[in-house]
């Protein structure tokens, strides 16, 4: 019997996308369950399993775009017991690859009987090059499984750089206190071995959807941008006072980012206009607050949306973000995760920027720029004193809100991250 491997419905506003990666080689037995491949899309990146086992034909290569409903691949189930070829597979794997019997894990864990989890091609070669074994990590992926950043991570705990090396992951809610731009925040793209000058590759879906929005924004609205700078004292002050409770009752780590989404619920209630949207000769005013908060991936940039922030507390701020970021890395984000917002916050700052002027995330009206936090000499109460300091951007549709209240917004913000007092009393 045989069993056609489909590319996925993933919503209205996707028709098409492009095999990114097979995990797999044409003729290789595989299991139920086991990743087979990645698509890429215009939004996001997914992975797709195998819905039985058997011996797999590939149908297309890897770079091939291919339609919604198309069969891209088939499942032969009457060769080998998948069961049988795995495991005869798995005895000829080296020993740091070889999973362990259901009965070694139980007895070696005491825990729930666990069916092994199969790793990926990136692992495994990870694996092979840092001399870790994926078997002891806990991986963050799909179904428990370890993932190419689960290593990478693992590997910085291993030799001591754990901390400052763990921005790799690009998790917004991570500290931004360093003074220097982050030169390692980003893998180091390795050396092209081709003697060529030059290569050429097709561009990714995503990338080209990305263009296509920053172009139409640039062409559509009147974007302009006003600067300012806050004092992040009284915040870095309260996370240290509070860090560690925080921590012990929600189990995550209190970061800045639910400072600045707060400061921004608060701001829109005070200056509806960067609340709204134009459809087509419709003003459309929106009386929620869905802020989408950009991940960095190095596919591309996404912005996942926290739904009702004014309704939330820090801690339920935190752990979305977290969890988005963690999606976004693993390719497991949907297309739901990504919609409806009404106002975006941009952290450049994780990558080491002191300044820049955000893009609109159209059709919204307003998008805020964090930077990295500086040590700068600033004057209080008439003393030259040195205080941790960030620029903000806020960049604006022209069209719809007035240059008054645009600055009357960011100061708003700046208001409330000089002194989160504010947000216990709406003001």
């Amino acid at each position: 019997m045989a069993t056609e491997i489909k590319v996925p419905s993933m919503g209205e506003s996707i028709t098409s996308g492009i095999i990114a990666a097979w995990h797999i080689k044409d003729g290789d037995i595989v299991e139920s369950g086991q990743v087979l491949y990645e698509l890429e899309t215009d939004k996001i990146t997914s992975e797709g399993q195998a819905d039985v086992g058997g011996q797999i034909k590939l149908a297309v290569t890897e770079g091939d775009e291919v339609e919604i409903g198309q069969v891209i691949a088939i499942i032969d189930e009457s060769v080998p017991a998948p069961a049988k070829a795995a495991q005869k597979k798995l005895e000829k794997t080296p020993s740091l690859f070889k999973e362990k019997t259901v009965a070694e894990k139980t007895e070696i864990k005491g825990e729930k009987t666990l069916e092994p989890q199969p790793f990926s091609p990136a692992v495994r070669r990870l694996a092979s090059e840092s001399g870790i074994d994926p078997e002891a990590i806990k991986g963050t992926g799909k179904g428990g499984r370890v993932t190419k950043e689960d290593l990478i991570t693992s590997s910085h705990e291993a030799d001591g750089r754990g901390k400052s090396e763990s921005k790799r992951n690009f998790t917004p809610a991570e500290d931004i206190t360093t003074t220097k731009p982050q030169a390692d925040a980003m893998p180091s793209p390795a050396r092209a071995s081709t003697t060529e000058r030059s290569t050429r590759k097709k561009i990714s879906p995503m990338r080209k959807r990305i263009a296509e929005r920053l172009v139409e924004a640039q062409r559509t609205a009147a974007i302009l941008t006003t600067f300012n700078e806050a004092d992040m004292s009284a915040v870095m002050s309260l996370r240290k006072t509070y860090q560690e409770i925080f921590f012990g009752k929600h189990g995550v780590k209190l970061g800045f980012m639910p400072f600045f989404v707060k400061a921004v619920v608060n701001a829109l209630i005070e200056v509806p206009a960067l609340n709204g949207q134009i459809d087509g000769e419709t003003l459309i005013e929106n009386n929620f607050y869905d802020i989408g908060v950009a991940v960095g991936k190095k596919k591309g940039l996404l912005v996942p949306v926290v739904r009702d922030c004014d309704k939330l507390s820090f801690a339920e701020i935190e752990k979305n973000i977290i969890s988005y970021a963690k999606k976004a890395n693993d390719g497991n984000i949907a297309i739901e995760d990504l919609e409806g917002g009404v106002f975006t916050i941009s952290n450049g700052g994780i990558f080491g920027s002191m300044l820049s002027t955000p893009i609109l995330n159209m059709p919204q009206s307003g998008i805020l720029g964090m930077h990295t936090i500086q040590q700068r000499p600033v004057v209080v109460n008439n003393e030259i004193v040195i205080r941790p300091m960030m620029y903000l951007a806020l960049s604006y549709d022209h069209r719809i809100v007035d240059g008054r209240e645009a600055v009357t917004f960011l100061i708003k913000v700046k208001e409330t991250i000089e002194d989160p007092s504010r947000l216990m009393f709406e003001i």
